[in-house]
């Protein structure tokens, strides 16, 4: 009985010495990692040696945003196409056919839109009143009218001019002036005068295509 204790006791010592040295070859890994670790860490400083903080961020000075750019160039065209799409010199009779009744159609299109036109077969969708304005005001008026009823699309438009009955001499001049302008548009395809109830002799009704 004793014999066996004693045997049992040494099977401990044994158990306890082979877990002693288990945990030792474990802290002596543990160890090696660590230093692994540290000099891994350190290895840069070690390389660059001493080295000194930045002390305040570079910053890098940006400029303000800049405005958006202004179409200087399509306003100068714009300008010019206002100032010389249209010329006072210019005598429609001597190249267009324009009538009695002072209506107007380009050529290739048919009387038939004339007398559509005149009898009020297209809904007028726009109207410009140039009473009151001087030659060079009304011109540019006309046309940045026609420009514009153009990009919206409206075949029909009236423009208004009036009689003359206010000018030297009873004369229509800025009638005259309307008819010769409208006829170098080449986004105006026909023109009559305005029936009565549209304005009679003081207005023309006008018929659009692509320019």
């Amino acid at each position: 009985m004793k014999a066996k204790s004693l045997k049992d006791l040494q099977h401990i010592q044994q158990k306890l010495v082979a877990q002693q040295e288990l945990a030792a070859q474990q802290e002596a890994r543990r160890l090696a990692a660590e230093r692994r670790a540290h000099a891994d860490k350190t290895l840069f400083a070690r390389a660059a040696g001493a080295v000194k903080p930045i002390t305040a961020p570079q910053r890098v000075p940006l400029a303000p945003e800049q405005p958006p750019p202004i179409a200087v160039q399509q306003h100068l065209d714009d300008q010019r196409v206002l100032q010389e799409s249209i010329s006072d010199e210019f005598d429609a009779a001597t190249l267009l056919d324009v009538d009695d009744a002072l209506s107007f159609r380009r050529p290739g299109i048919g009387q038939d839109v004339t007398r559509k036109l005149r009898k009020g077969g297209w809904s007028i969708q726009g109207e410009i009143d140039l009473h009151g304005l001087r030659r060079e005001q009304a011109r540019e008026a006309l046309s940045a009218f026609i420009r514009d009823a153009n990009k919206r699309g409206w075949r029909c438009v009236r423009v208004v001019h009036g009689k003359g009955l206010g000018s030297p001499g009873k004369t229509p001049v800025l009638k005259g002036r309307v008819q010769s302008w409208l006829v170098q548009k080449s986004e105006v395809l026909a023109f009559v005068q305005a029936r009565g109830d549209e304005g009679g002799g003081g207005a023309v009704v006008v018929l659009l295509g692509a320019g």
